[in-house]
């Protein structure tokens, strides 16, 4: 039996459509002359997130170190979410590639507000470390996929504002924040001089993330990109499968939302569990004191239901265009009837 996996939506395979895309992809020396499908991607995703310039790189995590190579200087510090990617999953990538130390900052609600940063910021001295870079996380994916309102986004830009740093969103399922809100994306990107998205979250692409900003900001970007070994020459052979996702696997992100709530209904209150209301598609489940996570994953892997021990006491489903509404069902049954019985 084939598992059902909702470790991530990075899991997908690309679908036959977007194999023939990207095999038959017209290709060039992406860092001598320019590679033609891999500057249609940048230009359409400079396009839809409302900025001058794209670059594509070949994963979100080199694309959010970029950008904060390009704002950053040694010996500044980001103002950031506690449990924002940046900080959880890039290895302190800010301090061992830029120089810049973390400040972060605990929120009170599920996510860090403006008013939550401005408690954090150091007083003007001498002595004291100064901030040069705001980030923010929309989709927030250590929160349960939540989605920070544009009005928070526009206050966060406020704040960055005053104290006279840029801001850098994490986009990464930027696309799942735009269809689940509303919002358009150019909406959530104005509110940052960088914005990261990623192609293989969601919209199927096996690799690839961008980062759209300033012409002026894009042209200091190539130089960092290169230096971070991101340089690629036929890279329209994966530019495809992104252009192929972002043309046409957006608008059903829909689709895995709905799975995603479907999927917390069944699970919220299974031996005594609670669910993070999923905003979008990731259902973070939080178990009674006592209660280990790893023990009912494994549980629900030996039924051929694939899931994440997020902590030792929180576990992470997340839907996405592989698994139907039927397989994640069955999949929310079985986490249902392993945390009533491990």
């Amino acid at each position: 039996m084939t598992p059902i996996d909702l470790r991530s939506d990075t899991v997908t395979k690309p679908s036959d459509q977007m194999r023939r895309a990207m095999a038959s992809a017209e290709v060039g020396d992406d860092e001598r002359d320019g590679d033609p499908t891999t500057l249609r991607l940048e230009r359409r995703v400079a396009e839809r997130l409302g900025k001058e310039r794209a670059l594509f790189f070949p994963s979100g995590v080199m694309a959010n170190q970029a950008a904060v190579n390009l704002h950053t200087r040694p010996g500044t510090e980001i103002i950031l979410d506690q449990d924002a990617h940046i900080i959880q999953w890039e290895m302190a990538g800010a301090a061992a590639l830029s120089g810049a130390q973390i400040r972060p900052v605990a929120p009170a609600g599920p996510v860090a507000t403006a008013e939550d940063m401005r408690r954090v910021v150091r007083p003007k001295a001498p002595h004291m470390t100064r901030p040069s870079l705001v980030c923010v996380e929309n989709t927030h994916n250590g929160a349960g996929g939540t989605i920070v309102p544009l009005s928070e986004m526009r206050a966060i830009r406020a704040f960055a504002t005053d104290l006279g740093v840029p801001v850098h969103l994490d986009g990464a399922r930027l696309w799942n924040a735009s269809v689940a809100s509303g919002v358009p994306l150019e909406d959530f990107a104005a509110n940052a001089d960088t914005v990261m998205v990623a192609f293989s979250k969601g919209l199927g692409a096996p690799i690839g993330a961008a980062v759209a900003t300033s012409a002026a900001a894009a042209e200091e970007l190539w130089s960092i990109r290169k230096r971070f070994g991101g340089a690629m020459r036929q890279s329209g052979i994966i530019a495809a499968g992104a252009l192929f996702g972002l043309e046409n696997n957006v608008a059903r992100l829909a689709e895995d939302h709905a799975n995603a709530r479907a999927f917390a209904e069944i699970v919220d209150g299974a031996g005594g569990a609670t669910i993070v209301p999923p905003d979008t598609n990731n259902v973070m489940v939080d178990l009674p004191d006592g209660r280990p996570a790893g023990s009912v994953v494994k549980a629900c892997a030996e039924q051929g239901v694939l899931l994440s021990a997020w902590s030792a006491s929180r576990i992470r489903a997340v839907t996405h265009m592989d698994v139907s509404a039927e397989q994640v069902t069955r999949a929310a049954e079985v986490l249902a009837k392993a945390l009533v019985s491990v």
